[in-house]
């Protein structure tokens, strides 16, 4: 049975091979593991769109990972789940294409995923997002609601990105890992990096994670396998700011909730009062024990909350 350890010497590894472990860690009551295969779509503009669709079933729920993170952060609260699904590789990350203009930010991704879904999904489904997946969904929301018929953001507000230019480094979790090197001289020191800061995890967990979400130079050494580190275009920068999302939140009309991490620092309580009143029909979780990413923190806890609102 194959292994995240075994993985590092071999530059082919199946990424599907993995999930047993996810399955291990977790206990959870999964006999047979469901069908998942990674597909690609092709946009107008020529650009690829990488996703990997769960079940053989219409999908019911598309999820949309943070900045920096890919598909494969959600596997565990997939597994646990237990529905179709589509967890998509965002532009700039995972297995999609890298974009010259390197706009990674919330408005583009909403405009990338529509594509996908007029094309793959045209009768929408829940949209599940995490902190940049989070803000790229509220776009979607306001501006395709056909699309997304329920909106769940994970840890995130349209004020998060002020939280991350103040915030520590110690504070942000993985997240801090963007401000590091992209390239590591051997998958060991990457993963060890990674591990320091995700001490709300299993060590084993934040192992595989890094090995989805990096690849191996052909001088040996290894890079993450996202694309935002510098330079950058000027003025690309610029559009960290997600605070003009707060008018796409007050023109959501689907049912939403937003779940927080217990311990996380991304949505304070002044933005969670800024959410209700531009939307007072929002659900609010709060998930104990939890950082940013509670879908690999506390991914069962989530996926009890996402059950109860999409039934």
């Amino acid at each position: 049975m194959t292994s995240s350890v075994d993985t590092p010497g071999d530059d082919g590894y199946d990424e599907l091979a993995l999930l047993h472990e996810n399955v291990a860690e977790w206990d959870l009551a999964v006999t047979e593991l469901p069908p998942v295969a990674r597909h690609v779509f092709t946009r107008a503009s020529g650009q690829a769109l990488s996703y990997l669709r769960w079940g053989s079933g219409e999908p019911e729920v598309v999820f949309l990972h943070g900045g920096a993170q890919n598909a494969h952060t959600w596997d565990t609260v997939l597994l646990a789940l237990g529905v179709p699904a589509l967890a998509v590789d965002l532009p700039g990350h995972g297995h999609s294409d890298r974009r010259d203009d390197r706009d990674y930010w919330p408005w583009a991704n909403a405009e990338a995923v529509a594509e996908l879904l007029d094309a793959v999904l045209p009768g929408g489904a829940t949209v599940v997002g995490m902190s940049l997946g989070g803000v790229s969904a509220i776009h979607l929301a306001a501006t395709r609601p056909e699309l997304c018929h329920r909106l769940v953001l994970v840890d995130v507000t349209p004020q998060s990105s002020d939280a991350v230019r103040t915030m520590a480094g110690a504070d942000r979790g993985a997240v801090a890992l963007v401000e590091g090197s992209p390239t590591y001289d051997s998958f060991e020191e990457m993963a060890e990096a990674a591990i320091a800061l995700s001490p709300l995890r299993p060590a084993s967990a934040v192992r595989r994670g890094v090995r989805h979400n990096a690849h191996r130079l052909p001088d040996g050494r290894w890079r993450w396998r996202y694309d935002l580190f510098g330079p950058w275009p000027d003025g690309a920068r610029q559009q960290m700011d997600f605070a003009p999302l707060w008018d796409d939140v007050s023109a959501i009309t689907v049912p939403a909730m937003l779940v927080r991490g217990g311990e996380s620092r991304y949505v304070l309580d002044e933005d969670e009062a800024e959410l209700r009143r531009r939307l007072p029909s929002v659900r609010v979780e709060t998930v104990p024990g939890s950082g940013h990413a509670v879908q690999s923190d506390q991914p069962l806890e989530l996926v009890e909350l996402l059950r109860s609102f999409i039934a």
